[in-house]
């Protein structure tokens, strides 16, 4: 296994990504929503919209398509990045 991890700043950077690994593990938005016993539609305003979602309803997702959360302390940098929550 791989440690192909990514770093997330903002929740626009989260839904790219989980839309990315959604695509990477060969579901669409219908199969995965089965998965999860939610509708289509969630699965758009979630990748749309991760922010609005349960930390609960990501874990599930998280689940899903084998993804698991690592925290750390970030890296410095010159400059604070913008936060957009």
């Amino acid at each position: 296994m791989s440690n192909d991890s990514r770093v997330v700043r903002t929740p626009h950077q989260l839904g790219a990504l989980m839309r990315a690994f959604r695509k990477q593990a060969g579901y669409s938005q219908a199969a995965l929503a089965e998965r999860l016993g939610v509708s289509r539609q969630a699965i758009t305003a979630l990748e749309r919209e991760p922010e609005a979602a349960t930390f609960e309803r990501l874990m599930k997702v998280w689940a899903v398509l084998g993804l698991e959360v690592s925290l750390q302390h970030a890296t410095p940098t010159a400059q604070p990045p913008e936060m957009e929550w």
